[in-house]
């Protein structure tokens, strides 16, 4: 029962923020250069961020993909984590990490808003889980882990801009410092399953002609699925 209790605590928590998500990514879907939705497609004033319906006031049935992706995540890193002060950073970054994803997905874009302040927030979220009891983290290879994913991916993103996106530049310092507090074998797993992901996603697409070699695909996810990936196997091992 102890067991089992932050596990179904976290997928609850999961659960609830996930379900707050369906309006931030519906006013953050815009393309590249255009400016967040003020109105919907009714022209109603949308206001506020968070809520289960784009609209207050458009009937919408909502689809159950984000608190159930929130909250599977959540379990999973409580699961892997257990009860130690990291956790909380992980549960609170979860709902992010799925409002990026959605947003990326459905027009290749990675909001400011929600990836220039995530490096703060991790590093801040850290740094006081470091100073309690129980952690198995560090500290100082969450810094080092933030300055070299975010030093790597600006140096792809100068050799290949097309290919890597300057969002990917901008979330990949938290997800850096997020691997990091494992350690550097941590770093490392993350990193490769992160590239192993996308490019078997780009290979199915290849193979069932839904893409070409020319085709842009959004890498955000995949940085965030490699990161838990291996977040939760540098958790589960430490």
């Amino acid at each position: 029962m102890t067991d089992v209790l932050p596990v179904a605590l976290a997928a609850l928590w999961g659960a609830l923020t996930g379900a707050l998500l369906p309006r931030a990514a519906y006013r953050f879907t815009t393309p590249q250069g255009t400016p967040w939705r003020t109105t919907c497609e009714a022209d109603h004033p949308l206001t506020g961020w968070l809520g289960a319906t784009p609209c207050r006031r458009c009937p919408r049935t909502t689809t159950p993909a984000l608190p159930t992706v929130t909250a599977l995540v959540c379990a999973l890193l409580a699961l892997a984590t257990g009860p130690r002060p990291e956790l909380a950073a992980w549960l609170t970054l979860a709902p992010v990490a799925t409002l990026l994803t959605a947003v990326d997905l459905r027009v290749h874009r990675l909001p400011d808003p929600l990836t220039l302040p995530l490096t703060p927030a991790v590093l801040t979220l850290l740094a006081l889980a470091a100073q309690l009891p129980d952690h198995t983290g560090s500290y100082r290879t969450a810094l080092y882990g933030a300055l070299t994913l975010a030093a790597a991916y600006l140096a792809l993103h100068l050799l290949n801009p097309s290919g890597m996106g300057f969002g990917d530049v901008k979330l990949a310092p938290a997800l850096g410092a997020s691997l990091g507090w494992y350690g550097w074998p941590t770093l490392m797993l993350g990193t490769c399953a992160t590239f192993t992901t996308g490019a078997l996603y780009g290979l199915a697409l290849l193979l069932t002609r839904r893409a070409t070699r020319k085709s842009a695909i959004p890498f955000g996810p995949f940085l965030l699925t490699g990161t838990l990936l291996g977040v939760l196997l540098g958790a589960y091992t430490s």
